[in-house]
């Protein structure tokens, strides 16, 4: 993803939320005054509004999921068991949002995660074999753990809270069971995944700023 594709998703995201949070909310208050007597799974479906768009975004991610076959092409030098799992069950949920059109709200909420993949992608410095002390590696490990951790772990508490509120609600009744087992089980599932990651790219960032920092003071001691 380059930097005009990032700065389009960025955007996007941070359009649509001022509109869930801020805008939504005040104009509706403005238009509807009943609509702050509205219980929480209701608002949540007030502002998410038309999902049209929001089935558009999920559409053109399973198309980038599903890229993973060309993992099983290049299994021997692209395949990751954990990342063939996470990419199936985001598959799995999406499927529902697309075929059901349930759900958009929480849909569009996961794929916040994916504004850590172009960090997560930059695989080139490796295989132009750029030593891991150098800058420009040093800064994409730190830029990475950093956002990685706001948009895939920080993220979990106020997620997981939204879920909780439907739960016994009559929306999540209506879902049915299909559905209800997609959405949580993948959800568990990916936010396990993250976590795991999250830990291996902690150690990772910790040993490039370290191997970085001591290498700093080796030169630094050879001028003195």
């Amino acid at each position: 993803m380059e930097t005009r594709e990032l700065t389009v998703v960025t955007g996007s995201f941070v359009t649509f939320q001022l509109l869930f949070s801020v805008v939504s909310p005040w104009l509706s208050s403005v238009i509807a005054p009943g609509y702050g007597q509205l219980p929480p799974t209701k608002v949540t479906e007030w502002n998410s509004g038309d999902p049209t768009t929001v089935k558009l975004n999920v559409a053109i991610t399973c198309g980038y999921l599903l890229y993973l076959m060309l993992l099983a092409r290049n299994w021997t030098t692209m395949g990751d068991g954990f990342f063939v799992c996470h990419h199936l069950a985001a598959l799995y949920a999406y499927g529902y949002v697309l075929t059901r059109g349930v759900l958009p709200y929480f849909a569009n909420f996961r794929l916040i995660s994916e504004l850590s993949t172009p960090f997560v992608n930059q695989w080139f410095f490796e295989a132009l074999k750029v030593p891991r002390s150098h800058h420009l590696v040093v800064l994409n490990g730190v830029l990475m753990s950093v956002v990685f951790f706001l948009v895939r772990i920080a993220v979990m508490p106020s997620y997981w809270a939204s879920v909780l509120v439907t739960f016994g609600t009559p929306e999540f009744e209506r879902l049915g069971v299909g559905a209800q087992v997609a959405w949580i089980s993948s959800c568990v599932a990916l936010d396990i995944l993250n976590t795991i990651w999250m830990y291996k790219i902690t150690r990772g960032c910790y040993k490039v700023l370290t191997r970085a920092g001591g290498q700093k003071a080796h030169v630094n001691n050879h001028k003195d």
